[in-house]
């Protein structure tokens, strides 16, 4: 993988509450643990859980005396397109991957970061409210009735890099659409969301992984900022823990991100930043 292109994963839905920032969190910290090297940036300065996340993981490490695997870190807060390119330029040196959290809201520098994602991954609850994001379905039958103005716009930019893709080199963009929280939804309506997703992705072309279930693990680690992949610092893991981390590890593997090579060695610790 050339380090001055590292490639872009962008953690986007315009709704809150999916499980974007913890899913990105960890995803950041598995690429770490492979040996990958990360660098992260967090668009959402008003709430900025991704950075604090990051930022309770290196005060744990310092108070503790220990060596985890770590991604670089920032938060932009500004509104120019132009220097958060600058500033995600300046991360991208010497790193594998760069990520972006961005905020669960319409929000303009989440929609041009997402316009430049390699890797575009958008949580969403089994739920038809946050299957609106990208569709709308008919009220008696539930069939996909129209794309939302997001899945058009990832849409038309899918469609612009897959031309440009042999003639600039770049890579197409791979949408996927993460299925979050799925164990507390009832049968029926969990067949009518998988319908309903299965006829969009034949759309507009993304794939779809099953997530991270609602566990409370995740809300007990941000202060710590340790992950589920922090074996031997966690304390005694229960069924349900171990449960989440296979979890996780399945997320990890539908990703099928393009590890650089000498990856599934000891990670390369990155100091926070």
């Amino acid at each position: 993988m050339n380090s001055s292109q590292p490639h872009r994963i962008v953690f986007a839905n315009e709704k809150g509450g999916t499980g974007k920032s913890t899913t990105a969190v960890h995803v950041a910290i598995a690429l770490a643990y492979q040996g990958a090297r990360v660098a992260a940036i967090d668009l959402d300065p008003r709430q900025r859980t991704f950075y604090r996340y990051l930022e309770n993981r290196a005060e744990t490490l310092r108070r503790r005396g220990v060596d985890l695997p770590m991604a670089r870190f920032d938060v932009y807060d500004g509104t120019s397109t132009d220097e958060l390119d600058h500033l995600a330029e300046s991360l991208s040196a010497e790193h594998d991957f760069l990520l972006f959290d961005t905020p669960g809201r319409d929000d303009p520098l989440a929609r041009h970061v997402a316009t430049t994602a390699d890797t575009l991954v958008t949580p969403m609850n089994d739920s038809f409210v946050d299957f609106d994001l990208i569709g709308q379905v008919d009220a008696e039958s539930f069939k996909v009735k129209r794309l939302s103005f997001y899945a058009e716009l990832i849409w038309e930019t899918r469609k612009k890099r897959a031309m440009a893709t042999i003639r600039d080199q770049r890579r197409e963009m791979d949408w996927v659409v993460v299925r979050n929280r799925t164990g507390h939804v009832e049968a029926r309506n969990m067949t009518r969301i998988e319908q309903a997703l299965a006829e969009l992705s034949k759309r507009v072309g993304f794939r779809t992984s099953h997530g991270l279930s609602e566990r409370v693990i995740y809300r007990e680690l941000f202060p710590s900022g340790l992950t589920l992949l922090d074996k031997g610092h966690l304390g005694e893991l229960g069924t349900s823990h171990l449960v989440a981390r296979q979890e996780l590890r399945s997320l990890i593997a539908a990703l099928n991100l393009p590890m650089p090579a000498g990856a599934q060695q000891p990670a390369r610790r990155i100091a926070a930043g």
